[in-house]
């Protein structure tokens, strides 16, 4: 905010990589930044928000993915062709709907499990060291797998330390960055201290976590192995557990060889099918809807990936699917999963809304306000194809591109503790000499 200026067209442009170049005067820095935020509006702020929306109204309505993407990439170039005027009155008349709807959804779960909440907190402390035990379908998770997920995940939700929000608060009419800073403040705290503790309080007191729910199977999470093992059998579990820890040198051996498969069942074998962390049930194969006859080749335990058929049957779920059934388990019945995907659906456009913002302010930095165009036509684009991609891939891309933008922020904001430490002080200076009545006695 402080180091922010105008462009060509007069629009206010500010962020980390203003005050890396006006304050530090390091130029391949804010260049380095600016690059990092144009990939990470795609891998952060807009495929995994598309990705999640069109998976939360295919569970919920059975909307195809491909329609969602396509009616909403209309919508999303509609918002962005304005602006950043109508971007700020299309974000502040959806948001606190987003956000009412969510809670009281959540509410609505929490009280409904109210004798699990006590429990689920001394879940939460009991584990942070330890890791999860297996328990239910749940195959267990190493505190080392926890802690990446978690650490990944909380950066991904508030965007703390990334540089994305200075880009948004450089826009805002306040003359001082102080007063601007200290409103951007709240933001991590409604987004992580508020809406994701109720999350995680509502899928961990409904158990949906530990339910294996019937669901097409994504490749990323579908694993192959050799050898029969059941998650009723404790030595099993113990052996499952260790193949899935990433620090485990002693896997097990991927499945390599074929599947038969007759009128969508697979036959019988030497193996187990893994997915998300559980062993698979009730497997079944299709093909363009159809029961399935024929042969998978499985190499390392992977599919062959020119192999076009759909496997789907019961197992664990994890990201929008498994937040959609956890709101099923409360007041609202299954009226939850509304509340879920009405909720996501506005929250996450929303962030894409932002995102657009985001990159096209980098944008400019690099080349000027005549790319910012190509590049919003580019960002529609994506969201559209994320729509239908594999939700694993996406949240990985997702987490590589926070790491980009984040690092080079981080550094930057370390070179210029000094300044906004007097800056803080010369604003508390002017505060109190013009409400000398507020000063602290």
């Amino acid at each position: 905010h402080k180091y922010r200026e105008k462009d060509e067209q007069g629009k206010m442009s500010g962020g980390p990589m203003y005050y890396m170049e006006n304050a530090l005067n390091m130029k391949w820095l804010a260049v380095l930044f600016s690059i990092a935020v144009i990939v990470s509006s795609f891998g952060s702020g807009n495929m995994p928000q598309i990705n999640n929306i069109a998976a939360g109204l295919n569970e919920t309505f059975g909307i195809e993915p491909l329609l969602t993407g396509a009616v909403l990439a209309v919508l999303l170039f509609l918002v962005i062709i304005g602006g950043v005027t109508r971007i700020v009155h299309f974000t502040e008349a959806v948001v606190p709907t987003m956000a009412l709807i969510y809670v009281v959804g959540a509410l609505g779960v929490i009280f409904y499990n109210i004798e699990n909440i006590g429990p689920s907190f001394m879940m939460i402390f009991d584990d942070i060291f330890t890791g999860t035990a297996a328990t239910g379908g749940f195959l267990g998770a190493s505190m080392a797998f926890a802690l990446d997920r978690g650490v990944n995940r909380g950066l991904y939700s508030n965007e703390a330390g990334q540089g994305s929000a200075p880009i948004a608060h450089a826009a805002a009419k306040a003359h001082e960055p102080v007063s601007e800073g200290m409103v951007s403040i709240l933001e991590p705290f409604i987004d992580t201290i508020i809406i994701c503790t109720l999350t995680g309080l509502v899928i961990l007191a409904s158990g949906a976590w530990t339910t294996k729910y019937e669901n097409d199977f994504q490749r990323s999470d579908f694993d192959v192995i050799e050898g029969v093992y059941s998650d009723q059998n404790p030595a099993d579990v113990a052996r499952l557990f260790a193949h899935l820890d990433p620090n485990n040198s002693d896997n097990l051996n991927e499945f390599t060889g074929t599947i038969d498969v007759v009128n969508g069942i697979p036959t019988k074998g030497n193996y187990t099918i893994i997915n998300a962390r559980s062993v698979a049930e009730d497997v079944h194969v299709s093909l363009e809807g159809e029961d399935f006859t024929g042969t998978l080749s499985i190499t390392e335990g992977v599919l062959d990936e020119e192999s076009k058929v759909t496997i789907a049957g019961k197992s664990l779920l994890h990201s929008v699917r498994l937040t959609t059934q956890a709101f099923t388990t409360g007041y609202f019945g299954e009226f939850g999963k509304y509340i879920v995907s009405i909720g996501l659906l506005l929250f996450a456009f929303s962030t894409a809304v932002a995102w657009s913002y985001y990159g096209d302010r980098a944008t400019t930095y690099l080349l000027g306000s005549k790319f910012v165009m190509p590049y919003r036509v580019v960002y529609v684009l994506a969201f559209f194809v994320a729509s239908f991609a594999d939700t694993t891939i996406i949240w990985n891309i997702a987490l590589v591109t926070v790491v980009a933008m984040t690092i080079p922020n981080l550094f930057a904001i370390l070179l210029l503790h000094r300044d906004m430490k007097q800056t803080v002080k010369e604003y508390w200076q002017g505060f109190y000499e013009e409400h000398p009545d507020q000063k602290k006695k």
